[in-house]
């Protein structure tokens, strides 16, 4: 979730990102930077959560290499902006593709990347969070607008899975890249690490 350089010290918070392909994304990141000018995070959808690790992140990777190789592909259309009543955090909402990626949250959240969620599990975009709650509505509105105004397909395939690893100063570090199906003959094996 992060494409600048890195600053600050791993820490024990990791998560699992499938992230949106151009230019669907780099959209998604100028709304981003739009409401909150300090957000340098890259537009992806969870599919793990944030969580703490009580194993070796070694193990979870391993885990996750195996896992993945039988989930198929799927597509995500992305719908309309909404509020988190609870949290205020403005996102886009999830259409088709909401079955399969909580099917995958439910498959993917055990043993070594077994945590409970602070929410339930629900699909979505992420757009703005941590903002001063007088601008919500002034926010919530300007997303929408911005979003009304994409001009091109508002769906994307998730084919790959990337475990993150969050920072000291609230950056994420990409770890390792998952290609989806490569047991059913949906694609290669390929397991990207840094």
């Amino acid at each position: 979730m992060q494409c600048h350089p890195v600053a600050g010290d791993r820490i024990n918070l990791y998560g699992l990102v499938s992230y949106l392909p151009d230019p669907l994304g780099s959209f998604l990141d100028e709304i981003r930077r739009e409401l909150v000018p300090s957000c340098f995070a890259q537009s992806h959808l969870s599919v793990l959560p944030p969580r703490a690790l009580a194993f070796d992140e070694a193990d979870a990777q391993q885990q996750l290499a195996e896992a993945v190789q039988d989930l198929r592909p799927f597509q995500v259309e992305l719908r309309d902006v909404e509020i988190f009543d609870k949290t205020f955090v403005i996102y886009l909402g999830v259409g088709r593709g909401g079955d399969e990626l909580r099917r995958m949250h439910e498959c993917l959240n055990f043993k070594y990347l077994a945590s409970p969620e602070i929410h339930s599990f629900h699909p979505h975009i992420t757009l703005a969070q941590d903002f001063d709650f007088q601008e919500l509505d002034r926010l919530a509105g300007l997303a929408r607008k911005m979003w009304a105004a994409f001009p091109h397909r508002r769906w994307f395939d998730v084919e790959r899975l990337t475990f993150v690893q969050n920072t000291s100063t609230k950056q994420w570090v990409d770890l390792a890249e998952f290609s989806l199906g490569s047991r059913n003959g949906q694609g290669a094996a390929s397991i990207r690490t840094s």
